[in-house]
């Protein structure tokens, strides 16, 4: 399991799901991890080398020193495994929700990063949203506390895998998506007295709240016009509160940006539709098409 230091103290978890061409890096939502990937992957493997990274606090990466998880943070993990991988090589990059706007801050960064990005409802609010400086960002943060209410324990990971499967959000993940999440997303768990097989969320509740809680509170949306690279903003179902809100107008702030919609999908389209969704970035990034998928939307 190859690891490499980041910033504030994180050692990134990250590995190659495979494949062969241009390299491209598959980033994650807030409270999964990078096996979540796994289906995608499959299918993206013909065309690309495909690697993916557990974010900080996230798998097999352990949080940041001082717990804040400012998103900032998430780029300098994006960069990091770029740099311990192929430095000298222009990237593809694939990211949902956080993950989404973890490349975007990583492009900002370092410009020339990416040769193109895919991203579906990046979590990047118009400069209208409340701040950093507006006390009431942490007031009603319905994700937040949803986050720090979750169960983190489970008998084994049959026990997770059925729970999960059976409600809202996740009963719409394709059962190979579900799998890869808990490949990671889960861990023994440490507790002496715990009974034999018991399972952890990997991702700590407060840890996955306080990641929701600084879900405001970075600039990529000052930097959007400096991006020189295609972006193509995928969007689901634009009557779901959340990030699919603000895909339109990110993409419209874009030098490059296009617009993506399938609004029979929610949030986790990546997941809920991936042969789908991984048609959408090979003919995004223009590499042909996917082997045995059949492309389900217009070009």
């Amino acid at each position: 399991m190859p690891t490499t230091p980041s910033s504030d103290g994180v050692t990134v978890s990250y590995l190659r799901l495979g494949g062969d061409g241009p390299h491209l890096l598959l980033a994650h939502a807030t409270g999964f991890s990078a096996t979540v990937w796994r289906p995608m992957a499959e299918l993206l493997s013909p065309a690309f080398d495909c690697w993916a990274l557990d974010f900080r606090g996230h798998g097999s990466t352990n949080a940041p020193d001082d717990g804040t998880f400012a998103w900032e943070g998430t780029a300098a993990d994006v960069l990091a495994v770029i740099d311990a991988t192929a430095p000298d090589t222009a990237w593809y990059g694939v990211g949902h929700s956080m993950g989404g706007a973890a490349l975007v801050l990583a492009e900002q960064a370092r410009p020339g990063t990416f040769t193109a990005l895919w991203a579906y409802e990046p979590v990047i609010f118009p400069a209208s949203f409340p701040t950093a400086s507006d006390p009431s960002v942490d007031e009603g943060n319905f994700l937040a506390d949803g986050a720090a209410r979750r169960r983190p324990v489970f008998a084994s990971r049959q026990a997770a895998f059925d729970n999960y499967a059976a409600k809202p959000p996740m009963n719409v993940f394709e059962p190979p998506a579900l799998a890869g999440y808990l490949e990671r997303g889960l861990v023994d768990d440490p507790d002496p007295s715990a009974a034999a097989g018991s399972v952890r969320l990997a991702c700590e509740p407060a840890d996955e709240a306080q990641v929701y809680r600084m879900g405001g509170r970075h600039h990529a949306w000052d930097g959007l016009t400096a991006i020189t690279c295609p972006v193509t903003i995928v969007v689901g179902d634009t009557a779901i509160p959340g990030p699919a809100a603000f895909a339109a107008p990110v993409a419209d702030r874009l030098p490059s940006g296009v617009l993506e919609s399938h609004p029979d999908l929610g949030h986790f389209g990546p997941m809920q539709a991936p042969g789908r969704m991984a048609e959408s970035v090979i003919r995004a990034f223009g590499s042909g098409s996917v082997s045995g998928v059949r492309p389900s939307i217009a070009p």
